[in-house]
Protein backbone atom coordinates (compact mmCIF):
# COMPACT_ATOMS: atom_id res chain seq x y z
CA UNK A 1 0.00 0.00 0.00
CA UNK A 2 2.78 2.22 0.84
CA UNK A 3 4.78 1.83 -2.41
CA UNK A 4 1.41 2.43 -4.17
CA UNK A 5 0.70 6.16 -2.71
CA UNK A 6 4.41 6.81 -3.41
CA UNK A 7 3.89 5.62 -7.05
CA UNK A 8 0.87 8.11 -7.23
CA UNK A 9 2.23 10.78 -5.55
CA UNK A 10 5.29 10.21 -7.76
CA UNK A 11 3.01 10.00 -11.10
CA UNK A 12 1.12 13.25 -9.82
CA UNK A 13 4.07 15.16 -9.22
CA UNK A 14 5.43 14.67 -12.97
CA UNK A 15 2.36 15.48 -14.25
CA UNK A 16 2.00 18.66 -11.98
CA UNK A 17 6.10 19.32 -13.22
CA UNK A 18 4.90 19.10 -16.40
CA UNK A 19 2.12 21.50 -16.91
CA UNK A 20 3.63 23.99 -14.42
CA UNK A 21 6.15 24.56 -17.86
CA UNK A 22 3.75 24.39 -20.23
CA UNK A 23 0.36 25.54 -20.02
CA UNK A 24 -1.24 28.46 -21.83
CA UNK A 25 2.06 28.55 -23.59
CA UNK A 26 1.74 31.28 -25.47
CA UNK A 27 3.64 34.29 -24.72
CA UNK A 28 2.44 35.81 -21.77
CA UNK A 29 0.35 33.24 -21.11
CA UNK A 30 0.03 32.20 -17.36
CA UNK A 31 0.29 28.85 -15.82
CA UNK A 32 -2.68 26.46 -15.31
CA UNK A 33 -1.73 25.40 -11.74
CA UNK A 34 -1.88 29.38 -10.75
CA UNK A 35 -5.57 29.73 -12.58
CA UNK A 36 -6.92 26.58 -10.38
CA UNK A 37 -5.28 28.95 -7.55
CA UNK A 38 -7.01 31.87 -8.77
CA UNK A 39 -10.30 30.06 -9.06
CA UNK A 40 -10.26 28.63 -5.59
CA UNK A 41 -9.19 31.83 -3.75
CA UNK A 42 -12.54 33.78 -6.33
CA UNK A 43 -14.64 30.91 -4.74
CA UNK A 44 -13.92 31.93 -1.03
CA UNK A 45 -14.52 36.28 -2.20
CA UNK A 46 -10.57 36.67 -1.95
CA UNK A 47 -9.68 37.36 -5.50
CA UNK A 48 -11.16 39.31 -7.85
CA UNK A 49 -8.52 39.67 -10.62
CA UNK A 50 -9.03 37.83 -14.00
CA UNK A 51 -8.17 34.35 -13.76
CA UNK A 52 -5.36 34.39 -15.97
CA UNK A 53 -2.60 32.41 -14.86
CA UNK A 54 0.26 34.86 -13.52
CA UNK A 55 1.67 35.05 -10.44
CA UNK A 56 1.30 38.65 -9.65
CA UNK A 57 1.12 40.84 -6.49
CA UNK A 58 -2.39 40.11 -6.55
CA UNK A 59 -2.98 36.37 -6.30
CA UNK A 60 -0.16 36.68 -3.43
CA UNK A 61 -1.95 39.37 -1.47
CA UNK A 62 -5.08 37.09 -1.73
CA UNK A 63 -3.01 33.79 -0.70
CA UNK A 64 -2.32 35.65 2.56
CA UNK A 65 -5.69 36.89 3.45
CA UNK A 66 -6.65 33.37 3.25
CA UNK A 67 -3.79 32.33 5.59
CA UNK A 68 -4.36 35.50 7.79
CA UNK A 69 -8.36 33.80 7.53
CA UNK A 70 -7.79 29.92 8.57
CA UNK A 71 -5.27 30.90 10.71
CA UNK A 72 -1.80 29.37 8.52
CA UNK A 73 1.64 31.61 8.81
CA UNK A 74 1.29 33.91 6.27
CA UNK A 75 3.71 33.91 3.31
CA UNK A 76 1.69 34.39 0.49
CA UNK A 77 2.56 30.66 -0.44
CA UNK A 78 -0.29 28.16 -1.35
CA UNK A 79 1.75 25.07 0.24
CA UNK A 80 0.45 21.29 0.66
CA UNK A 81 -1.29 23.29 4.29
CA UNK A 82 -2.91 25.85 2.58
CA UNK A 83 -4.02 23.81 -0.45
CA UNK A 84 -5.50 21.68 2.22
CA UNK A 85 -7.81 24.48 4.17
CA UNK A 86 -9.26 25.62 0.74
CA UNK A 87 -11.17 22.63 0.84
CA UNK A 88 -12.38 20.53 -2.53
CA UNK A 89 -10.67 23.77 -5.01
CA UNK A 90 -7.38 22.63 -3.32
CA UNK A 91 -8.00 18.75 -4.03
CA UNK A 92 -6.72 16.57 -7.24
CA UNK A 93 -3.22 16.62 -9.07
CA UNK A 94 -4.46 17.70 -12.32
CA UNK A 95 -3.47 14.12 -14.01
CA UNK A 96 -4.19 11.77 -10.51
CA UNK A 97 -7.53 11.15 -11.37
CA UNK A 98 -10.39 10.72 -14.57
CA UNK A 99 -12.06 13.82 -14.74
CA UNK A 100 -15.48 13.65 -16.24
CA UNK A 101 -19.14 15.47 -15.79
CA UNK A 102 -19.48 16.90 -12.24
CA UNK A 103 -16.02 16.13 -11.12
CA UNK A 104 -14.64 19.37 -9.13
CA UNK A 105 -11.85 20.70 -8.11
CA UNK A 106 -8.67 22.18 -8.54
CA UNK A 107 -7.52 19.60 -11.75
CA UNK A 108 -10.91 20.75 -13.31
CA UNK A 109 -9.68 24.58 -13.03
CA UNK A 110 -6.72 23.42 -14.59
CA UNK A 111 -7.92 21.20 -17.22
CA UNK A 112 -10.98 24.36 -18.22
CA UNK A 113 -7.44 26.73 -18.66
CA UNK A 114 -5.97 24.36 -20.77
CA UNK A 115 -8.66 23.54 -22.72
CA UNK A 116 -9.26 27.27 -23.13
CA UNK A 117 -5.64 28.09 -24.39
CA UNK A 118 -5.63 25.29 -26.86
CA UNK A 119 -9.40 27.13 -28.44
CA UNK A 120 -11.75 25.43 -26.95
CA UNK A 121 -13.19 27.63 -24.34
CA UNK A 122 -15.58 26.62 -21.84
CA UNK A 123 -17.63 29.38 -19.76
CA UNK A 124 -16.15 31.01 -16.51
CA UNK A 125 -13.16 28.95 -15.15
CA UNK A 126 -15.16 27.42 -12.26
CA UNK A 127 -13.36 24.05 -11.16
CA UNK A 128 -16.52 22.30 -12.27
CA UNK A 129 -17.11 19.66 -15.04
CA UNK A 130 -20.13 20.88 -16.01
CA UNK A 131 -22.20 20.76 -19.48
CA UNK A 132 -20.37 23.51 -21.12
CA UNK A 133 -17.08 22.09 -19.94
CA UNK A 134 -17.85 18.59 -20.81
CA UNK A 135 -19.04 19.73 -24.29
CA UNK A 136 -15.46 21.41 -24.40
CA UNK A 137 -13.30 18.75 -23.63
CA UNK A 138 -15.02 16.42 -26.14
CA UNK A 139 -14.18 18.90 -29.11
CA UNK A 140 -11.05 19.18 -28.10
CA UNK A 141 -10.05 15.36 -27.69
CA UNK A 142 -11.82 15.20 -31.44
CA UNK A 143 -9.66 17.91 -32.58
CA UNK A 144 -6.59 15.70 -30.92
CA UNK A 145 -7.92 12.74 -32.51
CA UNK A 146 -8.76 11.04 -29.27
CA UNK A 147 -11.97 9.58 -28.33
CA UNK A 148 -14.63 11.73 -27.87
CA UNK A 149 -15.90 10.53 -24.60
CA UNK A 150 -15.80 13.80 -22.31
CA UNK A 151 -14.24 11.75 -20.33
CA UNK A 152 -10.30 13.44 -19.32
CA UNK A 153 -7.72 10.89 -19.14
CA UNK A 154 -3.75 10.10 -19.86
CA UNK A 155 -4.80 10.66 -23.42
CA UNK A 156 -6.47 14.08 -22.74
CA UNK A 157 -3.43 14.90 -20.75
CA UNK A 158 -0.68 14.38 -23.28
CA UNK A 159 -2.50 16.09 -26.02
CA UNK A 160 -2.99 19.40 -23.66
CA UNK A 161 0.85 19.19 -23.08
CA UNK A 162 1.42 19.77 -26.82
CA UNK A 163 2.30 23.12 -28.77
CA UNK A 164 -0.93 25.64 -28.95
CA UNK A 165 -2.47 25.39 -32.21
CA UNK A 166 -1.39 27.97 -34.57
CA UNK A 167 -3.11 29.81 -37.61
CA UNK A 168 -1.61 28.00 -41.11
CA UNK A 169 -2.17 30.60 -43.63
CA UNK A 170 -1.46 34.61 -43.60
CA UNK A 171 -4.34 36.87 -43.57
CA UNK A 172 -5.24 40.74 -43.77
CA UNK A 173 -6.83 42.94 -41.05
CA UNK A 174 -10.44 43.07 -41.73
CA UNK A 175 -11.12 46.59 -40.01
CA UNK A 176 -8.59 48.79 -39.38
CA UNK A 177 -8.66 50.45 -35.83
CA UNK A 178 -8.00 50.58 -32.02
CA UNK A 179 -7.51 47.11 -30.93
CA UNK A 180 -9.20 46.20 -27.82
CA UNK A 181 -9.60 42.68 -25.77
CA UNK A 182 -7.12 40.73 -27.04
CA UNK A 183 -6.79 36.56 -27.73
CA UNK A 184 -6.74 34.96 -23.75
CA UNK A 185 -8.14 35.28 -20.72
CA UNK A 186 -10.42 37.90 -20.19
CA UNK A 187 -11.83 38.44 -16.40
CA UNK A 188 -13.39 34.98 -15.16
CA UNK A 189 -13.39 33.60 -18.81
CA UNK A 190 -11.72 33.71 -22.02
CA UNK A 191 -11.75 36.17 -25.29
CA UNK A 192 -11.38 33.28 -28.26
CA UNK A 193 -10.75 36.47 -30.33
CA UNK A 194 -9.56 39.66 -31.14
CA UNK A 195 -11.96 43.22 -30.69
CA UNK A 196 -11.36 45.83 -33.56
CA UNK A 197 -12.79 49.10 -32.04
CA UNK A 198 -14.38 51.42 -35.03
CA UNK A 199 -17.35 53.90 -36.05
CA UNK A 200 -20.68 51.98 -36.69
CA UNK A 201 -20.92 51.54 -40.23
CA UNK A 202 -17.41 50.98 -40.82
CA UNK A 203 -16.94 48.47 -43.62
CA UNK A 204 -16.08 45.15 -42.78
CA UNK A 205 -13.44 42.97 -45.31
CA UNK A 206 -12.59 39.50 -45.87
CA UNK A 207 -9.38 38.59 -44.28
CA UNK A 208 -8.67 36.28 -47.16
CA UNK A 209 -9.98 34.50 -50.29
CA UNK A 210 -12.88 31.75 -49.35
CA UNK A 211 -16.23 30.77 -49.26
CA UNK A 212 -19.21 32.50 -47.15
CA UNK A 213 -20.44 29.67 -44.65
CA UNK A 214 -22.61 31.80 -42.37
CA UNK A 215 -24.20 35.11 -43.41
CA UNK A 216 -27.16 36.15 -40.87
CA UNK A 217 -27.97 36.17 -37.42
CA UNK A 218 -26.22 33.88 -34.57
CA UNK A 219 -27.91 33.60 -31.27
CA UNK A 220 -25.20 33.01 -28.52
CA UNK A 221 -24.15 36.38 -28.43
CA UNK A 222 -22.30 36.97 -31.71
CA UNK A 223 -25.58 38.95 -33.73
CA UNK A 224 -25.05 39.27 -37.45
CA UNK A 225 -22.17 37.22 -37.82
CA UNK A 226 -20.24 36.38 -41.69
CA UNK A 227 -18.37 33.08 -41.07
CA UNK A 228 -15.82 32.18 -44.06
CA UNK A 229 -13.79 28.94 -44.91
CA UNK A 230 -10.92 29.25 -46.48
CA UNK A 231 -9.76 25.85 -46.84
CA UNK A 232 -7.04 23.93 -44.55
CA UNK A 233 -9.64 23.80 -41.87
CA UNK A 234 -9.24 27.61 -41.56
CA UNK A 235 -12.41 30.26 -40.90
CA UNK A 236 -13.05 33.63 -40.01
CA UNK A 237 -15.65 34.73 -38.25
CA UNK A 238 -16.86 38.71 -38.67
CA UNK A 239 -19.31 39.32 -34.94
CA UNK A 240 -21.51 42.07 -34.19
CA UNK A 241 -22.08 43.26 -37.37
CA UNK A 242 -24.63 45.94 -38.65
CA UNK A 243 -25.11 44.63 -41.93
CA UNK A 244 -24.33 41.47 -43.44
CA UNK A 245 -22.86 41.78 -47.20
CA UNK A 246 -22.45 38.30 -48.62
CA UNK A 247 -24.69 35.22 -48.32
CA UNK A 248 -24.26 31.73 -48.03
CA UNK A 249 -22.10 30.19 -50.69
CA UNK A 250 -20.52 32.64 -52.32
CA UNK A 251 -17.14 32.95 -52.91
CA UNK A 252 -15.37 35.84 -52.20
CA UNK A 253 -11.74 37.64 -52.56
CA UNK A 254 -9.21 38.77 -50.14
CA UNK A 255 -10.36 42.25 -49.48
CA UNK A 256 -13.86 41.80 -50.39
CA UNK A 257 -16.68 43.71 -48.43
CA UNK A 258 -18.38 41.69 -46.58
CA UNK A 259 -20.34 43.74 -43.95
CA UNK A 260 -20.30 47.11 -41.53
CA UNK A 261 -19.53 47.89 -38.27
CA UNK A 262 -22.16 47.33 -35.63
CA UNK A 263 -23.14 46.30 -31.80
CA UNK A 264 -25.43 43.44 -32.36
CA UNK A 265 -25.32 40.13 -30.34
CA UNK A 266 -23.66 40.97 -26.92
CA UNK A 267 -22.26 44.07 -27.23
CA UNK A 268 -21.66 47.06 -25.31
CA UNK A 269 -20.59 49.22 -28.56
CA UNK A 270 -19.84 49.27 -31.99
CA UNK A 271 -16.18 47.14 -32.49
CA UNK A 272 -15.91 43.81 -34.92
CA UNK A 273 -15.46 40.79 -32.65
CA UNK A 274 -12.73 38.85 -35.27
CA UNK A 275 -11.82 35.19 -34.44
CA UNK A 276 -10.06 32.29 -36.40
CA UNK A 277 -10.74 28.91 -36.28
CA UNK A 278 -8.81 25.91 -37.02
CA UNK A 279 -10.55 22.88 -37.16
CA UNK A 280 -12.54 24.42 -34.61
CA UNK A 281 -10.18 25.37 -32.27
CA UNK A 282 -9.95 29.12 -31.90
CA UNK A 283 -6.25 30.26 -32.30
CA UNK A 284 -4.89 34.01 -31.67
CA UNK A 285 -5.84 35.77 -35.08
CA UNK A 286 -2.53 38.02 -34.20
CA UNK A 287 -0.01 35.26 -34.92
CA UNK A 288 -1.51 35.43 -38.55
CA UNK A 289 -2.43 39.23 -39.41
CA UNK A 290 0.08 40.72 -41.40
Amino acid sequence: MAGMRLRRWAWSSLVAALFATCPGTAAGAGTSPVAALQVALSARNLYAGTIDGLAGPSTAAAVRAFQRRVQLPVDGIAGPRTRAALGRYGRHTLGSRLLARRSSGWDVAELQFLLAWHGFPSGPFDGRVGRRTAGALRRFQRFAGLRPDGVAGAGTFAALRAPLPRPPIALAWPLRGPLGSTFGPRGYGFHSGIDVAAAAGAPVVAAAPGHVVWAGYRAGGWGLLVTIAHGDGVRTMYAHLSRVSVRVGERVGGGAHVGRVGSTGDATGPHLHFEVRLRGAAVDPLQALR
